[in-house]
């Protein structure tokens, strides 16, 4: 089963949880759903209504540490920790994870003293076992490490929730895309085209090659034919005729006596 099939399960499966609890009910929902192992996308949990209900109560808090899985980093969390209740382990992990992802969107060439700083790992050895174990093996990133240049060569990476405002910059970028394709389309089109009318005009002027070739073999034929048969008129003729006149030359001719 892929990513993004399970992705669809887990996201429903709490999306229904949630719909049937109020209060501090959802409190225990919002953190199993953010230390879920498996699940990293939490917008369609956050449009739940009875977790908008939560806004202005004294769980609302909560509401923020769902918008933090759903668009935040490890160090937003750190810059906010103040006013955010204590991340259990899985929690952590979890939030590391999508900083990664997050880093991922921007460059695919992670240098690992950035790593180091963004997912506070405080050596290599950690950080190439993060990577690998809770990140490649779970199957979110896929790339190489990179030791000799110390970097992480990212050659694919989930995505993550769509944050507010990155809507109208993706239809761009997709438009954009769009745009070129078309073109590009254009090109490959006007190419095949090219390619047809050359393979036409190839095929005629072959055509016309062929037909000049069996008129010379006709002509030649029609040359050729005449010829043979005077040949056969002279190498058959009948007896008394040139041969004999021929042998006849060869022969001494003789002379009367004169008539006295």
């Amino acid at each position: 089963m892929d990513i993004e099939q399970k992705q669809a399960e887990f996201i429903d499966y709490f999306v229904k949880l949630a719909e049937n609890q109020k209060g501090s009910s959802l409190v225990n929902v919002i953190v199993e759903a953010t230390s879920h192992p498996s699940l990293f996308a939490f917008s369609e949990i956050l449009s739940v209504p009875s977790i908008i209900q939560l806004q202005g109560t004294e769980f609302s808090v909560y509401i923020d540490v769902l918008r933090l899985f759903a668009h935040g980093t490890w160090s937003d969390y750190k810059s906010n920790a103040g006013s955010l209740p204590p991340l259990v382990p899985n929690q952590v992990r979890k939030l590391k994870q999508l900083s990664l992802l997050t880093l991922a969107e921007v460059d695919k060439v992670l240098p690992y003293d950035l790593l180091m700083v963004e997912l506070d790992v405080s050596n290599v050895r950690e950080l190439e076992d993060f990577l690998i174990n809770e990140c490649m093996y779970s199957g979110i990133v896929r790339g190489k490490l990179d030791q000799l240049r110390r970097c992480f060569e990212v050659q694919f990476a989930a995505g993550r929730d769509l944050r507010p405002g990155q809507l109208g910059s993706m239809i761009q970028t997709l438009s954009a895309w769009l745009s070129t394709s078309d073109n590009l389309l254009v090109s490959i089109q006007d190419k095949i085209k090219w390619a047809d009318t050359r393979s036409e005009l190839d095929k005629k002027h072959q055509k016309e090659i062929e037909d000049r070739v069996e008129e010379v073999k006709k002509t030649l034929n029609l040359k050729a034919d005449p010829e043979f048969r005077g040949h056969e008129e002279i190498c058959y003729a009948e007896p008394g005729g040139v041969m004999d006149y021929e042998e006849d030359r060869s022969r001494p001719k003789r002379r009367r006596p004169p008539v006295s």
